[in-house]
């Protein structure tokens, strides 16, 4: 869930909708670009997210890791603890919980894609094109995700020289 939230951005729903089959190739590679259908997304329209080399590692090993459960394209790639799928509910109270017991109390599940959308900005990636990452349907949706923080503001001010 961490992964996909921060590497990918994917919203709760995002995160409870994706399947084994949605993230693996014919070959059983994890895929670079998976095809979100419009039923696993907010605004039930199709879009495609494209995953990092290190998300594809990490979604690699977890589909290695020993399951209690048998896995087939169709199941979730995340999945309750009896295996069944889980909802987007769930996946905002897994996250919320996570981040309660690691201190950050005023965390959601938006934490995360918040966070990768920041990102993004920071390492000077065009806004336009980090909403089409994002899958907003506005730039001014996208902008007002983009946190501010007082070394960003420093270092920008140290560009211009007198």
């Amino acid at each position: 869930m961490v992964v996909l939230s921060f590497g990918v951005g994917l919203r709760s729903c995002e995160i409870a909708g994706i399947t084994v089959g949605d993230v693996l190739d014919s070959e059983n590679n994890v895929r670079e670009t998976v095809i979100l259908k419009s039923h696993q997304t907010k605004g039930s329209q199709s879009h495609s997210v494209y995953l990092s080399e290190s998300v594809r590692k990490e979604i690699s090993k977890y589909i290695e890791s020993p399951k209690k459960f048998l896995v087939t394209r169709k199941s979730p790639l995340l999945s309750s603890q009896k295996g069944g799928k889980l909802t987007s509910h769930s996946v905002q109270m897994v996250l919320k919980d996570l981040y309660k017991k690691i201190g950050l109390d005023t965390c959601s599940s938006h934490s995360g894609r918040r966070t990768f959308i920041t990102n993004l900005s920071e390492k000077g990636v065009s806004t336009r094109i980090i909403q089409e990452l994002a899958r907003h349907s506005s730039m001014q949706i996208t902008q007002s995700y983009i946190d501010v923080s007082v070394p960003n503001l420093k270092n920008a001010v140290n560009l211009v020289s007198v």
